[in-house]
């Protein structure tokens, strides 16, 4: 898909626009990265193909986004936590069966993404990238940086992943996850910052 990346460049290029016109205080704790997908996709003239008017092509797109909340970005944000946050960043030790559930879960919601969503397509809601390829690969990024090897079983998920980051440019796509990757490098984390953060840290050992 030469020039996607282009376009998708191009068409949320806007995004300290948001400052002005997102009311960012109606989630202070998270940032709604999916609402501003959306936002951006609907208010600024990006290709079709990103979130599709098309009824049916919508609500494919719409499917994944419902399902990914607590499917693929909790389990990948857990693994991501769990293999490689908490005992580096925390200096906390994560029980060994409470990992080995979380990425048992993991491989239950990477079945999924391939067996419902990606199918024999070239992307998760079709022939054309969509916002949802962009989340689900971005949520991917996170276990992969830990160094969960998601695609190496799967090469039918590797070859999207390759699709993927073909179409939004390889120079992007790095640019985009540079900050994830790099975040085995973190300093460990103080004791205000740690004392901070334990609400968290119960929530994803759960």
């Amino acid at each position: 898909m030469p020039g996607a990346g282009a376009c998708l460049t191009q068409g949320l290029a806007p995004v300290e626009q948001l400052k002005s016109d997102w009311d960012i205080s109606l989630t202070p704790a998270v940032p709604p990265s999916v609402a501003i997908l959306l936002y951006l996709s609907r208010k600024y003239e990006v290709p079709d193909h990103w979130y599709p008017q098309d009824l049916q092509a919508c609500a494919r797109v719409d499917e994944y986004l419902a399902w990914q909340h607590m499917g693929l970005r909790s389990s990948c944000t857990r693994a991501m936590w769990q293999k490689m946050l908490f005992p580096v960043f925390l200096g906390e030790s994560v029980p060994p069966e409470t990992l080995a559930s979380t990425l048992a879960e993991l491989d239950r919601c990477l079945q999924v993404l391939e067996d419902k969503f990606l199918k024999d397509q070239d992307f998760l809601t079709g022939p054309h990238i969509s916002v949802a390829d962009l989340v689900a690969i971005t949520e991917l990024m996170h276990p992969v940086s830990a160094g969960c090897q998601v695609f190496k079983s799967r090469p039918k998920l590797a070859a999207w992943y390759k699709r993927v980051e073909a179409a939004v440019g390889e120079d992007l796509f790095q640019e985009a996850h540079a900050v994830v990757m790099k975040a085995k490098d973190l300093p460990p984390a103080d004791t205000a910052l740690k004392a901070k953060l334990k609400p968290l840290v119960q929530v994803l050992l759960q």
